[in-house]
């Protein structure tokens, strides 16, 4: 790109600093939590009238009938397009627009948006309404220096990420949206740091496990079976012989951090015997031993591993418990699964996001892989589109904690890398500098 190109975008960029900080104390300020799904609707009506003032045509879209969605609390999505002079690849930003639940420890008002010591803080503000910012302002600049592109820029707010993304981006895949005849290039600006590129994450495997015994009175044990001592021997089992395992394994996806190189299991809940009191209640326990014991675990997979290996090594466990265990019953049923996504680091969108790194923050890009599953699952399984990744500002780490907050100047730079990565894919060689 010629100089006086480069440095009209730099300029057309910086203009909008203010802008952008106060698009993200907006979309913060909007609580979004999910679960139910808040405010869904507001967002994406905020949303369309930024995206309408850009001459971008959109479109609201319910997700009806997917999980959660309801007259109370309807699934929502936003997505907008706009045209260029001539045929083209499009590129799309998708951007999540739900949040997780507050939690416990905050210090600062968690929807209030607040600028601080160049952070803006809230739930939401790194994952990922701060990158959800960053694309816009970056589109703008881009748009205001190169009236001329060629393709399509798509820009999308979806729902329900958090809880699987089934009431947005798979929703949007399954009716087109993500179809490789439509899109040719996916931006998910998720907060996995200024200077990497996310080609992918591991897969997950949800299930819950019941234990059964038998209710009695709890003076006299021995009269009945405790089902939350049978849980306790599939928990041993899950210390003594699958957690070793599980850590022995190493993967070659690129995973970050560290820990998450290894196959990986959250024990998520657990719950036996009698519901919990309703807090302020005064009333005891009644004397019975439990007949239920149930566990949801969350089980992350390499590469490496199948969704079948996964499963029947936890299997084989627990049939080894109803051998060996006298009176031990299970029943075990699958919650959710989501595959390893990843896509090649010689992918266009890859190679391209990776050069506009170095570009703008004259560094080389670190490739990753995420711990977590993000909304790549449904670009890739459903949408069956391969040339997409994660791209954004904000500290992976900070996602889902107390005071989380992203940083003002990440977000700039992350929107000249974004507006970079449209030059590249959308103009003529002769401004992009590149040579046929």
């Amino acid at each position: 790109m010629p100089q006086t190109q480069h440095a009209a975008l730099t300029e057309a960029l910086h203009a909008r600093r203010d802008d952008l900080i106060a698009l993200t104390q907006d979309l913060i300020r909007i609580p979004t939590l999910n679960p139910p799904g808040e405010n869904y609707r507001d967002i994406c009506e905020y949303l369309d009238r930024r995206l309408r003032r850009m001459g971008f045509e959109t479109q609201l879209i319910r997700a009806y009938g997917t999980p959660g969605d309801c007259d109370a609390y309807p699934r929502w999505n936003v997505v907008s397009r706009r045209e260029g002079k001539r045929p083209g690849d499009c590129v799309h930003f998708t951007s999540h627009i739900d949040v997780v639940d507050v939690g416990a420890g905050w210090t600062v008002d968690p929807f209030g948006g607040l600028l601080r010591d160049g952070k803006i803080y809230g739930r939401g503000a790194c994952d990922m309404k701060g990158g959800l910012a960053a694309s816009i302002v970056a589109v703008e600049a881009f748009l205001e220096t190169f009236p001329d592109f060629a393709g399509a820029i798509e820009i999308s707010g979806t729902a329900d990420e958090e809880s699987g993304g089934y009431g947005g981006v798979a929703y949007l895949a399954e009716k087109g949206f993500f179809s490789p005849e439509r899109v040719q290039h996916v931006i998910i600006p998720e907060p996995l740091q200024k200077d990497r590129v996310c080609l992918g994450h591991r897969g997950g495997w949800w299930a819950e496990i019941e234990t059964f015994g038998e209710i009695a009175h709890g003076s006299m044990p021995f009269l009945g079976d405790c089902a939350v001592r049978h849980m306790g021997a599939v928990l041993d089992v899950f210390e003594d012989r699958l957690f070793p395992a599980m850590a022995a394994r190493r993967t070659d996806m690129p995973v970050v951090p560290e820990g998450a190189r290894s196959s990986t299991m959250n024990i998520n809940s657990i719950h036996g015997g009698q519901p919990e009191q309703q807090p302020g209640s005064t009333a005891l326990p009644s004397h019975c031993v439990p007949d239920s014991c149930r566990i949801v675990i969350d089980r992350r997979y390499l590469v490496e591993e199948t969704r079948d290996s996964v499963q029947a090594e936890i299997t084989d466990l627990l049939d080894g418990l109803k051998r060996d265990r006298p009176n031990f019953d299970y029943a075990m049923k699958e919650l959710n699964h989501v595959i390893p996504s990843m896509t090649d680091r010689d992918a266009p969108i890859a190679r391209t996001v990776a050069a506009a790194i170095e570009s703008v923050m004259g560094k080389t890009a670190e490739f990753v892989a995420s711990p977590g599953s993000y909304d790549q699952k449904h670009i890739d399984r459903i949408g069956k589109l391969k040339n997409c990744v994660a791209y954004g500002p904000g500290l992976l780490e900070l996602a889902h904690k107390p005071d989380e907050y992203v940083g003002v100047d990440d977000m700039m730079d992350s929107a000249a890398v974004m507006a970079q990565s449209l030059v590249s894919l959308l103009l003529p060689a002769t401004i992009n500098g590149e040579t046929n």
